[in-house]
């Protein structure tokens, strides 16, 4: 794709048009790669991290949305409990790890320990630094048994994050999504950065890269994010061809209850 053909909106960011037309060509694309994990029994960790409002949830949206379930599933687990506490700490996400043929999709995931719980305080000195310590041994044992892993860290800018967070508390349809945690995150920013910065000086190895989104214009990074897994998995194209069905055969010996003996649900928007 040339540079010519990338159509821009007034505030220099990706014309709604052209992205929603890229976005399904590289939609078509993800089904192709579906098929490639289903058929060769690969197993595919991605791992999406960064502040809130960085527009993880987004992407990810856009991945699994023409995906069969069964193969692309997201893990996004919440406050680990009180008897996942007591365990090693990466036991909880052991078992959200892909088996042959499937794609997992972590929506934050063991970095919480180097990201949020470090900032806020929900782990100890001890436990933060054997998590960074353990974290990149962790990761080569998954690589060197198989499985094929992805990490991303989405940036964002601060006056952009305050913008998406004004945006979340004034539609209804978003306001979930603005938590006690986002309020107290919003001073914490130098300490995000901070964590964030120390958690790539251990993290980000040779083996297991992190890969990093600019995601201050959403359409760009979603697009970007899709072509970057679409050319650093070697996958190849097994979907199946188009093809015809036969005629459909003739039901003999059936009758139908009457519809009247069965309670439909109300016509809504039926025309008057």
């Amino acid at each position: 794709m040339s540079k010519k053909e990338i159509l821009l909106d007034k505030k220099g960011r990706l014309e709604r048009d052209f992205y929603e037309t890229e976005l399904v060509r590289l939609q078509i694309e993800l089904v192709k790669l579906q098929y490639w994990i289903k058929q060769t029994n690969a197993r595919v960790v991605i791992i999406f991290e960064g502040r809130d409002a960085a527009g993880k949830g987004g992407v990810i949206k856009r991945i699994t949305e023409k995906l069969n379930p069964r193969v692309c599933r997201v893990s996004a687990l919440g406050t680990p409990t009180e008897k996942e506490k007591t365990q090693w700490y990466f036991q909880r996400y052991v078992p959200h790890l892909p088996s042959g043929g499937e794609m997992i999709l972590f929506d934050r995931s063991w970095y919480n320990r180097a990201g949020v719980e470090r900032v806020m305080e929900f782990c100890t000195d001890d436990e933060y630094w054997d998590f960074l310590r353990s974290c990149p041994n962790f990761e080569r044992m998954l690589i060197r048994s198989g499985v094929i892993m992805l990490k991303y860290w989405f940036s964002i800018s601060q006056d952009e994050q305050e913008h998406r967070f004004q945006e979340r508390i004034k539609d209804p349809t978003k306001r979930w999504k603005f938590s006690e945690m986002d309020v107290k995150s919003r001073d914490k920013w130098v300490e995000y950065s901070k964590a964030k910065d120390e958690m790539f000086a251990y993290t980000d190895t040779k083996l297991s890269p992190w890969f990093v989104i600019d995601t201050d214009d959403k359409r760009r990074s979603r697009l970007n994010t899709i072509q970057h897994i679409l050319h650093t998995i070697p996958f190849e194209d097994l979907a199946p061809k188009p093809f015809e069905l036969p005629p459909r055969k003739r039901q003999k010996g059936y009758v139908r209850p009457p519809l009247q003996e069965m309670t439909f649900v109300k016509d809504w928007y039926k025309s008057q």
